[in-house]
């Protein structure tokens, strides 16, 4: 039961449960924080997870057209990704919106650009689940399998793990964030240490120097190639945009956590190469061709597949050497099966994103009426995914990427500049390094040279591969297409942008001008359907306030103690951003320590602003699962309307009685 206890003296109204997620399928969709949520340890562990996964392809990939000059390329593109990534700290401080290239390009240019760059990033998704995917079954068949090293068994394996992977994210499986950061913290830690061991064991100056021959190993032609190919390395850049507003104070954290990844990646980027250069050395071959096993395919006894296992196998670790090739293969294959996930959330979230911006035809985005998820979209480019896996290529995927990532990073380094130049005086709570003065206006110095490195690279690899200007070419051209033709059937012009109008509401719901909407969140325990009927209540362009209230007793300090109840919180928070994230529900999240939780609710709607409060008694502390003294609180300081969902004593005693062990 949902009892309406509205302030300013309006009367109570009844709505069924089972409406609660009504809105919330058609709610704007993204995802950035309130304050006091991420600091820079935290912001750090999220964007290596993502970027640092990479290296187990990408080594392989780089290496078989580098050779000896793998290190100095991933040196360069390290300095490209930090210019990206200002770029998208700049741009995401501005506009926390999810969507990165494709919002930057909206706010800059107009919604023809904002389609453009989008239906780019849509590319780096797809290819971004393929190769992660396809990656997996090489590194298993490394310990395990060798049949899964190469055809048919890595395609059907990495075909599996994608369509394995879509079901999962249609039925709208939660992600396990926790997890997810042990896992790159536990990543970064072996990489750390397959360098450390590396620089003691095997590491030879000698050898790096006669690995590289100007001109011939590698030709010109195939460095230039590598550096556009070397950008795969940094798949999952735009987790830095969607976290931007998650920050406790994103002026300070969001640039230490982005120097703090570039060091990272420069540390593992470069050494590790160097490392795998001095094991599996540049050699001559009789027909006078130079080679490294390291970009060599495991069907010549090479290690282009499973490049970090490869590494492991010539260290000479002696009595753990069959330990650590175990650990280090589970591992990386783990990490690329999250990885293809990302992969699979990211264009889930694109597709109805796109949707909401009438981008895109409406069923790509539509919904699934049971799993709340856009699962047409997904089975549809989980499917482009597996098509692109089919020729067991891995060098056709990696320039795919580097196309549509490069195009992609182009445009958004393009916005930022003219962001620069449109709104001058606009707030900008983090400005990227850097400033040029051109005929009297300032440009970012940071996004000029981060457009010209990626602009370079898209020339690069699109004149030099012309099977990946083919493809790429055929991808924007048939976006544009569906674009086109999408639009003028629905009376839109091509620049405009127009959101999807908002759907029309049960008629026993009453019809009030809600805008935000707070959730008080207690415990470890999310509520759903508090979180849909809030956003019901707001509609598509409202916004959900969720915050975690954590009292703290008077014998502690408000700032100390009660560590693990913070950390409970901060994962509740987690959880109810994926539901968000889920349902399309457009949220910000916080956490308060406080002495007295109704008068820091209270605080929080007016600062705010929040139109409703919507509590669900079913999470509620010990004594608040009737009317409490803090629902006491709330309805007699009535900072704004009160609704209270409360549920039936049976039921109430029912899951009691339930969660007691047997």
């Amino acid at each position: 039961m949902h009892v309406f206890l509205h302030g300013f003296g309006s009367a109570e109204t009844t709505v069924p449960g089972q409406d609660a997620l009504y809105a919330a399928r058609m709610a704007r969709l993204s995802q950035y924080g309130l304050r006091r949520v991420l600091g820079t340890s935290a912001l750090f562990s999220t964007a290596y997870g993502n970027v640092g996964s990479s290296i187990y392809y990408a080594l392989g990939l780089v290496a078989s057209y580098a050779l000896g000059l793998t290190p100095i390329v991933f040196v360069i593109t390290g300095v490209i990704f930090y210019l990206t990534a200002a770029t998208y700290a700049e741009a995401t401080a501005m506009y926390p919106e999810a969507g990165g290239s494709s919002s930057f390009a909206r706010h800059a240019f107009n919604e023809l650009w904002s389609f453009f760059a989008a239906w780019a990033q849509m590319l780096n998704y797809t290819i971004t689940i393929a190769i992660s995917a396809f990656f997996v079954p090489h590194y298993i068949g490394g310990l395990f399998w060798p049949a899964l090293q190469h055809g048919p068994g890595d395609i059907l394996f990495g075909i599996g793990v994608v369509s394995l992977l879509s079901v999962v994210n249609v039925v709208g499986v939660k992600e396990a964030a926790g997890l997810n950061i042990v896992l790159a913290i536990t990543d970064l830690a072996t990489q750390l240490l397959l360098v450390g061991v590396g620089l003691v064991l095997v590491l030879s100056p000698h050898t790096l120097i006669h690995n590289v021959h100007l001109g011939i190993a590698p030709s010109w032609k195939s460095f230039l190639v590598a550096i556009p190919v070397g950008m795969i390395a940094y798949t999952g850049i735009e987790t830095i945009s969607n976290m931007a507003e998650e920050a406790i104070d994103e002026t300070k954290t969001i640039p230490k956590a982005i120097k703090a990844v570039v060091a990272a990646v420069f540390a593992i980027y470069a050494a590790l190469p160097m490392v795998a250069l001095s094991a599996l050395p540049v050699h001559r071959q009789p027909d006078g061709r130079y080679t490294t096993l390291l970009g060599t395919d495991e069907a010549h006894g090479g290690y282009s597949g499973d490049p970090v296992l490869g590494i492991v196998k010539h260290l000479h670790l002696g009595a753990l050497q069959g330990a650590g090739e175990i650990y280090v293969g589970i591992l990386a294959a783990t990490i690329l099966f999250i990885a293809a996930n990302a992969g699979l959330i990211g264009a889930s979230r694109l597709v109805y994103s796109m949707g909401l911006h009438r981008q895109v035809p409406d069923r790509l985005s539509r919904l699934h009426p049971r799993f709340s998820t856009p699962w047409i979209g997904i089975l549809l480019f989980g499917a482009v995914a597996c098509l692109t896996i089919i020729p067991g290529k891995a060098e056709f995927l990696g320039n795919m990427y580097a196309f549509g990532a490069m195009l992609s990073f182009t445009i958004a380094h393009a916005s930022v500049i003219r962001l620069r130049t449109k709104e001058p005086d606009r707030p900008r709570p983090y400005r990227g390094p850097g400033t040029l003065r051109i005929a009297g206006r300032e440009l970012p110095l940071f996004a000029v040279l981060g457009g010209l490195g990626t602009g370079l690279a898209f020339v690069v690899v699109t004149i030099l591969h012309l099977a990946v200007a083919g493809a790429g070419v055929f991808w924007l051209a048939l976006g544009m297409v569906v674009y086109v033709v999408f639009r003028r059937r629905q009376g839109l012009d091509l620049r405009t942008t127009t959101k999807a109008s908002r759907p029309e509401r049960p008629a026993e719901f009453a019809e009030f001008d809600y805008r935000t909407a707070l959730v008080p969140i207690f415990g470890g325990d999310v509520s759903a359907s508090a979180l849909g009927a809030a956003s019901k209540l707001i509609g598509q362009d409202g916004v959900v306030y969720a915050v975690f209230v954590l009292p703290v007793p008077s014998q502690l300090s408000l700032d100390e103690g009660l560590e693990e109840e913070e950390a409970e919180g901060r994962s509740a928070l987690e959880s109810a951003r994926i539901q968000a994230r889920r349902a399309g529900i457009k949220i910000h999240t916080g956490l308060i320590r406080t002495r007295n939780p109704g008068s820091a609710l209270v605080e929080q709607a007016e600062r705010v602003n929040a139109d409703v409060i919507y509590w669900s008694t079913r999470h509620a502390p010990a004594g608040e699962q009737r009317i409490g003294p803090t629902a006491a609180y709330l309805l007699a300081k009535r900072p704004c309307r009160v609704i209270i969902e409360t549920e039936p004593p049976a039921a109430a005693a029912a899951r009691a009685k339930s969660a007691v062990p047997a």
